[in-house]
């Protein structure tokens, strides 16, 4: 009884901050509707999978509280509607047409998908229950426990790259083949989540309407917003996108999303440049569509004009970047798209596939890292048993030429050290001390390879 009263109160609670656009003062200044949601849906993802550090099930807890208030979520969309014609029959005959409501077509789609996506992507974590890994917090040295062993070992070359994430802990042999099996399964499956829900994301993202403020804040020029590398890249007689993207990969004057948002800019920039020039009646395109729409040129000329072609290479870059970096954050252009959206059905099906993406990024990168502490730690595997069969075939020699004629000692029958020969140079070493200074070298290499 007292769950069910404390879980009414929290819905009302979600719900005036919803009605109330998140100005708990009711003043009026607060975010529009679709906006609130999209920010509710955002802060339950990052409550609930935020701590996503590690392959293991989501808490009993957590997972019923994603799954209730999701569900109080999109029970909104279950309201919305569009109209339709529908033929009715009269009673004594005769046929009469009405209007009907049923789902919108967006919502009547997606979000079943996204559903399914969901439920598969928290089916994935559940399988990580008996798993042949474990995690241990950085700086923590976990004793008694010979049979594993963890990055924390060698993590000084990739410990500024990560170093809020636990370590990987795996047997000191490496995981089973079953194991590594099941991991490279679960990645490829996610991976697939993860372009599916990109794809919805994308989609939604394309069809709202591109607000006057951020069309009033490109400049005049695209060359101005690109700058003259980036130009000269996109404006060369010979491009593709392909060799673009290797261009920028050897540069480091730029990040991608810095790059992301000036071509994107420039997109648009030769996108109104084309409509007010070439389109009869030419305004602003207000979606992210730069198709022609069928509209036939002013121009006579059979040629396509400049600035469509360099709109276009824009737009394929813009694409190849987001292929090449899935975990690309969102441009300037989508967080204004979000930040002025009105429809609330677009808003749910937005934020509810960026949260689903982030989800699947978030899996696919812990079992990438899974697997780089595997390899890491079989390699080492492979080379201490090499150095071991090494070690023991040293040994051999070192013996024959102990008890050789031409060594500096020799031994009486009994046993005992007779002589010793001071012009021979340095004392014989020890194979252990030898074979321990072989070894460091390798296993700075090794460090390498691991977290």
């Amino acid at each position: 009884m007292n769950s069910a009263f404390a879980e009414t109160e929290l819905m009302k609670e979600r719900f005036a901050k919803l009605l109330l656009g998140e100005d708990m003062s009711g003043g009026g200044n607060g975010v529009s509707t679709a906006l609130a949601i999209s920010n509710a849906i955002t802060n339950l993802s990052a409550s609930v999978f935020s701590q996503l550090w590690k392959l293991q099930p989501l808490s009993p807890q957590k997972k019923a509280i994603w799954y209730r208030e999701m569900e109080w979520f999109l029970c909104i969309s279950d309201s919305i509607v569009e109209l339709v014609p529908s033929v009715q029959n009269f009673p004594g005959g005769g046929t009469f047409e009405i209007m009907v409501p049923q789902p919108r077509s967006d919502l009547f789609v997606n979000v079943p998908a996204l559903k399914k996506i969901d439920a598969m992507l928290l089916n994935i974590l559940d399988g990580f229950s008996n798993s042949e890994f474990c995690y241990v917090e950085r700086g923590i040295v976990v004793s008694g426990d010979d049979d594993m062993t963890s990055g924390s070992e060698t993590s000084s070359v990739r410990l500024e790259e990560k170093w809020w994430l636990p370590f990987p802990k795996v047997p000191q042999k490496g995981l089973s083949e079953n194991a590594r099996k099941k991991l490279q399964q679960c990645r490829e499956c996610t991976n697939q989540i993860l372009k599916a829900a990109m794809a919805i994301n994308s989609n939604v993202l394309a069809e709202m309407e591109i607000p006057d403020t951020y069309l009033d804040s490109l400049p005049k020029s695209a060359k101005s917003c690109l700058g003259e590398t980036l130009h000269g890249y996109l404006a060369a007689d010979k491009f593709s996108p392909d060799g673009f993207m290797d261009r920028l990969d050897s540069s480091s004057e730029f990040t991608s999303l810095e790059v992301a948002n000036q071509i994107e800019a420039a997109a648009h920039i030769w996108n109104q440049k084309y409509i007010r020039k070439y389109m009869p009646g030419g305004g602003r395109s207000t979606t992210s569509s730069s198709s022609w729409g069928g509209k036939k040129l002013k121009s006579s000329a059979a040629e396509i004009p400049k600035c469509k072609i360099l709109a276009k290479r824009a737009e394929n870059v813009l694409h190849s970047l987001r292929i090449r970096f899935p975990g690309l954050p969102q441009t300037s252009l989508d967080m204004s798209k979000i930040q002025h959206n009105r429809d609330v059905g677009r808003a749910i099906i937005e934020s509810y596939s960026r949260v689903m993406e982030s989800l699947a990024f978030n899996i696919v990168a812990r079992i990438e890292d899974l697997l780089y502490v595997d390899d890491a730690t079989k390699q080492r595997a492979a080379a201490e048993s090499l150095y071991t069969a090494q070690g023991r075939l040293s040994c051999s020699f070192a013996k024959q030429r102990w008890i050789s004629p031409t060594a500096p000692f020799s031994f009486d029958h009994s046993g005992e050290l007779v002589s010793y020969h001071h012009d021979s140079g340095t004392i014989p070493q020890s194979p252990r001390n030898s074979h321990s200074r072989e070894r460091e070298p390798l296993d700075q290499a090794l460090e390498k390879l691991t977290f």
